[in-house]
C-alpha cells in the first residue's frame, strides 16, 4: 500500500496529466514502462502479502477457541459469521467512504488513508501477540501430503494387512502432547493406507503414520468441494465487473446533486450481506436447530447448497432486467450510440442484494467448512482452499468473459461488445443461470458422499 500510494504521489511515479487545461489536453504522452512496473509490482506484492495473511489470519482467529470448552466452542460456531461480517464492513467503507475520496479529492489520500489504516491494524495485531493462544510448529503440510503420495506409490503393488492395526502408527505417548491428535485408520481410499504397511525403508517418505494418511485423506476428501466452489466465485466476480458496468449505462442520479459513484454500486450487495448474516445468526440458526439438532441450525453444505440456489436465481433476474434495459435502449435509439439509458439505477437493486445474500449463506459456510474439516495440523491449508477458490474464480471469470466474446462474434452479433447497448448481456447471463444449475448438480452428488471429519477428544484421539 505504501508503494501504491508513493505511485500516485511522486511526480516521478506518476502517469502525465490528460484533459483540459493541462500540457497534454489530447493525452498522446503514453504512461512510461516504469510507471507501468511501479504500480503494477505493488498489485502483485498487495496479492502475495493476501495470500499469506487471508487464510492465516482467520485460522489464528478461530484457534483462540477452545473446542473442549463448552461455553467457547459455541461461541467457535458463530466465529466465521462475524469473522465475515467484520471483512464485509471494511469493504463497504472501501465501496463508499474511499471511492468518493478518489473520486472527488484525490488518488493520494484515496491510498494514504488505507496505508495508515493496515498500518495501525498491524500495530494491534503485533501488539495482541503474547495474549494469543498459539498452535506448535508442525512443519509444511504440503510435505506431509506428498510424503504420503510418494510412499502410498512406492508399494502400489503391495496388499494391505487384513487388520488395520499392522499398520504403522506412533504409541499414544506420541500424541500426548497438546495440539498432536491420533486418528485411526478408515476404509475411504484404501490405496493411501498402503503409505501405513511396515516394509522396507522406514524413512518419511517411504513409511508414513496411520494419522498421516488420514490426515492427507482428508484433503484430498475436499478437492471435490473446492472444485465445486470454483463457479460460484466467478459469478462473485461479476458483481464488481458486468454488475458495474450495467450501472453506468442508467441513471444513477439521488436527488439533484448527488450521483452515485460506479465503483459504489457494490455497496448495495455488500450491505445486504451485513444484514443477512447478522439475521441468519440471530434468527435463522437458532430457528432451524430447533427442527434440525443441528448447532450450526443446517449443516455447512446444506448452507453452501442454498447459497448456489440462489445464484441460479440471481443470474436469471440480471438476465431479465438485461432484457428491460436493452428493450428500452432501442427504444428511445441509443442502441448505436452507447448513450445512457432512461432507467434508474435501482433496477439492479434485486440482483445485488440477492448477490449478498448468497454471499452470506456460501461464503462463511465456504471457509468454515475448509476450516472444520481441515486435520488439526493442516487448519491454515484448509482455509487457504477457500481463497483459492476465490482466485481461481477470478480467472476464470476473464477466461469465460474472453472466450465467449471471440466465439460469438465469429458466429455473428457478439454477446459482450463495448457498447453494452448493442450487447446480448442478457445471453451471457443466461449462459451463466444454466452453469450454475449444472454445478448446483455436481455440488449435490459430491456433498451426497462426503464423509464429514470426525471429532476431537480429550485423549487425543478422533471419534468416528
Amino acid at each position: 500500500m505504501g508503494l501504491l500510494t508513493l505511485s500516485v504521489s511522486l511526480p516521478s511515479l506518476k502517469p502525465p496529466p490528460c484533459g483540459p487545461n493541462t500540457a497534454d489536453p489530447s493525452c498522446s504522452t503514453k504512461v512510461s514502462p516504469l510507471h507501468v512496473r511501479v504500480f503494477f509490482c505493488a498489485l502483485y506484492i498487495l496479492a502475495v502479502g493476501a495470500g499469506g495473511t487471508k487464510p492465516n489470519i482467520s485460522t489464528i482467529g478461530a484457534d483462540q477457541f477452545d473446542e473442549f470448552h463448552p461455553r467457547e466452542r459455541a461461541h467457535k460456531l458463530s466465529f466465521f459469521n462475524w469473522w465475515m461480517f467484520s471483512i464485509f464492513l471494511g469493504t463497504l467503507f472501501a465501496n463508499t467512504f474511499l471511492v468518493y475520496i478518489q473520486d472527488n479529492v484525490g488518488w493520494i489520500l484515496g491510498y494514504a488513508l488505507p496505508t495508515l489504516g493496515l498500518a495501525i491494524s498491524i500495530s494491534v495485531f503485533v501488539a495482541g501477540t503474547p495474549f494469543y493462544r498459539h498452535r506448535i510448529l508442525a512443519g509444511s503440510p504440503l510435505i506431509k501430503m506428498a510424503r504420503v503420495i510418494v510412499a502410498a506409490a512406492r508399494k502400489c503393488t503391495m496388499r494391505l494387512p487384513s487388520d488395520p492395526k499392522e499398520l504403522h502408527e506412533l504409541d499414544l505417548d506420541a500424541y500426548a502432547e497438546p495440539g498432536k491428535y491420533r486418528i485411526d485408520s478408515t476404509p475411504t481410499w484404501r490405496v493411501l493406507n498402503k503409505a501405513a504397511v511396515k516394509t522396507g525403508p522406514t524413512n518419511p517418505w517411504a513409511l508414513s503414520t496411520v494419522t498421516q494418511v488420514e490426515e492427507t485423506k482428508q484433503m484430498l476428501m475436499m478437492i471435490p468441494i473446492l472444485i465445486t466452489a470454483f463457479i460460484p466465485s466467478i459469478m462473485f466476480a461479476q458483481t464488481n465487473t458486468l454488475f458495474v458496468k450495467q450501472g453506468t449505462t442508467l441513471d444513477r442520479h439521488i436527488g439533484p446533486n448527488f450521483k452515485i459513484p460506479p465503483a459504489s454500486l457494490a455497496a448495495f450487495s455488500t450491505l445486504s450481506m451485513l444484514v443477512s448474516i447478522v439475521l441468519y445468526d440471530r434468527y435463522f440458526v437458532p430457528f432451524m436447530r430447533r427442527f434440525t439438532g443441528n448447532p450450526r441450525g443446517i449443516s455447512l453444505l446444506q448452507r453452501m447448497g442454498t447459497g448456489m440456489a440462489i445464484h441460479i436465481v440471481i443470474m436469471s433476474v440480471a438476465s431479465l432486467t438485461e432484457r428491460r434495459r436493452l428493450a428500452v435502449a432501442r427504444e428511445h435509439g441509443l442502441v448505436e450510440s452507447g448513450a445512457g439509458v432512461p432507467l434508474t439505477i435501482f433496477i439492479l437493486l434485486p440482483q445485488f442484494v440477492l448477490m449478498g445474500v448468497a454471499d452470506a449463506f456460501l461464503d462463511v459456510a465456504k471457509i468454515e467448512f475448509f476450516y472444520d474439516q481441515a486435520p488439526e495440523g493442516m487448519k491454515s491449508l484448509g482455509a487457504s482452499y477457500a481463497m483459492t477458490s476465490l482466485g481461481v474464480g477470478n480467472f476464470l471469470s476473464s477466461f469465460l468473459l474472453s472466450t465467449v466474446e471471440r466465439i460469438t462474434r465469429q458466429h455473428g452479433h457478439g454477446w459482450i461488445l463495448n457498447n453494452l447497448n448493442a450487447s446480448h448481456l442478457d445471453y451471457y447471463y443466461a449462459f451463466f443461470a444454466v452453469l450454475n444449475c449444472l454445478n448446483f448438480a455436481s455440488f449435490y452428488v459430491v456433498s451426497r458422499y462426503y464423509v464429514y471429519r470426525a471429532e476431537t477428544t480429550h485423549q487425543g484421539l478422533v471419534d468416528d
